[in-house]
């Protein structure tokens, strides 16, 4: 095991909400200034760690002492004096449960199709990001994907074909996104998004070119396209400082308003507000 020890309840929480999430928490009861069950309290009430299993370890060996703790939401509790191989056994027992868990939940927000992480999972992710980009006061990005003509493709070379061809899109984008934190999900049908936690506005214009550069680069045939002989892609991007107040789909929603601009303006391209001024000035 990876162990990470905090002194007191409310350094544990600061541990809990800003690194990693742990597997599993042992936790004591009487602690100074916060004890053990308000910060179990505190972990069932937030909607991120309210799935992370705790187990007290205490002195306080009363019957109304586990029952409380139980209640709380505890997943076991230990008292002492205890015998350490069985609470290791104890330990590994709810490991297991909780990797065998995680194996399920990880099924359900993988697409069935391309096997990246399906819109259910992005939209988890991405109010997770809000909320910690609201923290920290960084910037928070995403890149709308579309794959351009994508009907007339199906229409073309069957849907067998066009399932392939996502697998492929897929597949590249995800390889094509490498930095830790960063997530590629299928958001439907042939649009995929990527969200990348602080990246600002230049960065994620190159980010999003690339992955513009990759996709036309597997030259997978598209005859019935209008803009190349093969398979393309546009995108719109946008970027944001989280406000207090404001829901994370404002930054989607400007995303989505690029990716039209960039179709509008011929597709199997990027499209963010600087492209969008330029264009602006150019028209004028």
């Amino acid at each position: 095991y990876r162990v990470k020890v905090a002194t007191s309840g409310q350094s544990a929480l600061e541990i809990v909400a800003k690194q990693e999430r742990p597997d599993i928490i042992l936790l004591d009861v009487m602690m100074p200034q916060m004890d053990g069950y308000e910060v179990c309290a505190r972990l069932k009430q937030d909607a991120e760690t309210k799935n992370i299993p705790v187990i007290f370890v205490t002195a306080m060996d009363e019957a109304v002492d586990e029952e409380h703790g139980i209640s709380l939401g505890a997943v076991d509790y230990i008292t002492k004096p205890f015998h350490l191989p069985i609470i290791k056994a104890r330990l590994k027992n709810h490991i297991k449960h909780k990797l065998m868990t995680d194996q399920l939940e990880s099924m359900v927000w993988l697409d069935a199709l391309t096997s990246i992480p399906n819109r259910r999972r992005f939209d988890e992710e991405l109010e997770r990001e809000w909320k910690r980009a609201q923290r920290s006061g960084t910037t928070l990005s995403v890149i709308l994907v579309d794959v351009d003509h994508f009907k007339d493709f199906n229409d073309q070379y069957g849907h067998g074909a066009g399932d392939v061809c996502l697998k492929k899109v897929a597949s590249t984008l995800a390889a094509s996104v490498t930095r830790a934190g960063d997530l590629v999900a299928r958001y439907g049908g042939e649009e995929f998004i990527v969200l990348t936690p602080e990246t600002d506005i230049a960065g994620v214009r190159v980010l999003a070119e690339q992955l513009r550069g990759s996709i036309e680069a597997l030259q997978i045939t598209h005859e019935h396209s209008s803009v190349l002989h093969r398979v393309t892609i546009s995108a719109g991007y946008a970027s944001v400082i989280p406000e207090h107040g404001k829901s994370a789909l404002v930054l989607v929603e400007e995303a989505d308003r690029m990716l039209y601009c960039a179709k509008r303006a011929g597709r199997n391209r990027v499209y963010g507000l600087r492209e969008l001024k330029v264009a602006r000035k150019i028209s004028d």
